[in-house]
């Protein structure tokens, strides 16, 4: 009975995930479509003749090689500040107690809540006062520390045993030692989850680059490929082609992290 309960369960997860992914591989087979192919009145979901013209056209517009170039920088230094600050300040909140603690937990979960155009303003302003306007550095900075961030490694060294912390400080560890030597090894679960959310949304933003920076030359891939719709329309088949490209790197990312990642799941879960 359970082994039947267990295939049903498996051809139900089947199911959902080829509907969830269908969109998915239609995007990615349409990319190697013809012109032709692609308005033809009777679409098909694979290609009739398979070309790699879109991607060549999608290279050859613009500077495409250079919104690579500043995405990965942005995503790849965000995400690095991201797990860095982020983790030290969930371990500060989950293992030292100190005056006010608890009230800035509550200030930080309730940001949480606040949507991002409350404080797209007075964001820009500080940057604008540094000088960081127009600059990569302004993509990167305000990504550093996230509320969510935050709140997901706090809650996961709250499982970390105190007496671990406190033997090793008995041993005459450094609370530096302590937290690269015990506290990282112990939340690589946490901190692969952190990074794959923290690169997926700095690859995919739009809406702040598109306020944060003016010139060409400083365009994240998301950012350049809307400058691909032109007034009278836009060459559809190089777009998605330029689409395709743009979920390699988020795919790889996920691959590298996906053991940690499902870990992560599994043991929040059970803590829960």
């Amino acid at each position: 009975m359970k082994r039947k309960a267990g295939i049903r369960t498996y051809i139900l997860a089947t199911v959902i995930a080829i509907l969830f992914l269908w969109p998915v591989f239609y995007i990615i087979f349409t990319a190697f479509k013809g012109t032709a192919d692609f308005y033809s009145a009777d679409p098909t979901f694979l290609p009739r003749e398979w070309t790699l013209n879109n991607f060549a056209a999608a290279f050859a517009r613009g500077d495409f090689l250079i919104y690579i170039k500043n995405t990965v920088i942005v995503a790849t230094l965000s995400t690095a500040l991201a797990v860095v600050i982020n983790t030290m300040a969930g371990y500060a909140l989950a293992k030292f107690r100190f005056k006010g603690d608890k009230i800035i937990m509550i200030i930080i979960l309730s940001t949480i809540m606040l949507p991002l155009e409350v404080i797209m303003v007075p964001i820009f302003s500080v940057l604008k006062f540094f000088g960081m306007y127009n600059t990569l550095a302004a993509l990167i900075i305000p990504a550093a520390a996230t509320p969510t961030g935050i709140f997901l490694m706090r809650q996961y060294l709250v499982s970390i045993p105190d007496d671990l912390l406190e033997s090793a400080r008995i041993d005459g560890a450094s609370e530096w030692k302590i937290f690269t030597k015990i506290v990282v090894p112990n939340v690589l679960p946490a901190i692969s989850t952190l990074a794959i959310f923290s690169f997926m949304w700095r690859w995919n933003d739009y809406i702040w680059p598109l306020i944060a920076i003016k010139d060409s030359d400083k365009f994240t891939l998301q950012r350049g490929i809307a400058t691909m719709f032109g007034q009278f329309g836009a060459d559809k088949t190089s777009v998605i082609a330029a689409t395709v490209i743009s979920m390699v790197p988020m795919l790889l990312v996920f691959l590298l992290f996906q053991k940690q990642f499902v870990q992560s799941t599994a043991q929040t879960g059970m803590k829960g």
